[in-house]
């Protein structure tokens, strides 16, 4: 009996604990200068956690040295079991599908190694599935229309999605891949995005 006690006590700390917003940017082809003028203008106490899922098939990802320039969010190269935290700037490593369990990061063979990646949906629909907070999906800069697939089933969870404005972003077609689906709620530049995920922290 003690050990159900201690169990479902457990289990409520870590339901707690997994109660905070995660925003996930998706982005390839000119994301850079997006995640650039985003985090610059991010306030890093705002309780969020910043999950940057850029997709990359060969290429070492050297996001988690570039970044730590821009914010004061501690950034991290995302490793299996890694458990998720607020006001940290998280990075997926290349050539892996990211999925997320029981609070933490779960990293998978990437399924789609040929043609373009679709490793921001398989994100996104883990998001979906399995975190219990607010979630904010947002697309910039890239080829091809990664993350499109995932973002109405971030709607009907409550979630809010926002696309970088296309005149904004060097390469604009996985925004406007975004935009197509009809499921986004605001279309902004990078700057503005960070302002409006600071409003919708605040106000949770």
């Amino acid at each position: 009996m003690h050990h159900d006690i201690q169990a479902d006590f457990s289990m409520k700390v870590k339901s707690a604990a997994r109660g905070f917003p995660v925003v996930c940017v998706g982005g390839s082809a000119g994301g850079l200068d997006a995640y650039i003028r985003l985090l610059q203008n991010l306030p890093a106490n705002l309780g969020v956690a910043i999950v940057i899922v850029n997709h990359l098939r060969t290429v070492a990802t050297m996001l988690h040295e570039i970044l730590p320039n821009y914010t004061t969010m501690p950034v991290e190269l995302i490793t299996d079991e890694l458990v998720i935290e607020p006001n940290h700037v998280f990075i997926i490593p290349e050539k892996r599908d990211l999925h997320v369990l029981n609070g933490e990061f779960r990293l998978e063979p990437i399924s789609k190694p040929r043609g373009w990646p679709d490793v921001i949906t398989v994100f996104l629909r883990s998001l979906t599935t399995n975190w219990d907070g607010k979630l904010i999906a947002v697309i910039v800069s890239g080829y091809d229309g990664d993350g499109a697939a995932a973002l109405c089933g971030i709607k009907e969870v409550g979630g809010i999605t926002i696309a970088q404005k296309l005149d904004t972003a060097t390469q604009p077609d996985m925004p406007e891949s975004a935009i197509e689906t009809g499921c986004i709620d605001f279309i902004l530049a990078p700057e503005s995005i960070a302002k409006e995920i600071a409003r919708i922290a605040r106000s949770i």
